[in-house]
């Protein structure tokens, strides 16, 4: 019944202020000043109320998280502070949701991608060790690919440019150099943990609770 609901209401979803707009202004030009053109999103949660994914970061449209509450798969944690208006019902738009079902992490390898690398080494030069920006960091051969070395994920390190620079097309013995730990491809478990130890950066203030909730809290 719910489902056959969101059909009907879904062509008259619209977004709206509770406040009164300035003249000339639209819903849709009002609320771009905070969320951009797509609208309020919603952070996702499993149903074990952690994210089903940190990077990216799991989130939904305003549109698909309220088709998603209709059809009853998820439940609304938080809403922001704007409404979304049909012909026959009004509610806040969701900014918090968790899945009623419990969404089990992919047993796959990951992708082979470079933000994965940089995951997989927690952001860290494989050489010297030192914790780096994305901006300041590139990856590696440990052995080079002038002599037949692979871009595979066994092959393959985060470095910081200096380091990289210095390693060059050397192998590790003529560079003199050693690694922090021999690479391998990471499980997409391990993936989920390293992205819990590196939520994005540009977040809105009421999911950081729900990003930092296993933090130890600090003694006030």
């Amino acid at each position: 019944m719910l489902a056959q609901a969101a059909r009907r209401q879904e062509a008259g979803l619209a977004p709206a202020f509770r406040r009164r707009p300035e003249a000339g202004e639209t819903p849709a030009s009002g609320w771009a000043r905070k969320w951009g053109a797509g609208g309020p999103p919603a952070l996702l949660l499993n149903a074990d109320f952690q994210p089903v994914s940190y990077r990216p970061l799991s989130v939904l449209g305003w549109q698909d998280a309220v088709r998603a509450v209709f059809q009853d798969r998820v439940q609304v944690v938080e809403s922001w502070d704007v409404e979304i208006r049909s012909p026959s019902f009004t509610m806040k738009a969701p900014s918090v949701v968790a899945l009623r079902a419990y969404q089990a992490p992919s047993r796959r390898t990951p992708a082979f991608t470079r933000h994965n690398l940089y995951l997989r080494d927690d952001f860290r030069c494989q050489y010297c060790g030192a914790r780096h920006e994305t901006k300041d960091l590139s990856f590696d051969h440990v052995h080079p690919a002038s002599l037949g070395g692979r871009t595979v994920w066994d092959n393959i390190v985060a470095a910081c440019l200096p380091c990289n620079f210095a390693k060059g097309s050397k192998t590790l013995k003529q560079a003199r150099m050693s690694l922090r730990r021999p690479p391998r491809a990471p499980t997409a478990i391990e993936l989920f943990e390293a992205g819990r130890r590196h939520p994005p950066g540009d977040l809105f203030e009421n999911w950081r609770d729900y990003l930092y909730w296993t933090v130890e809290l600090e003694e006030a």
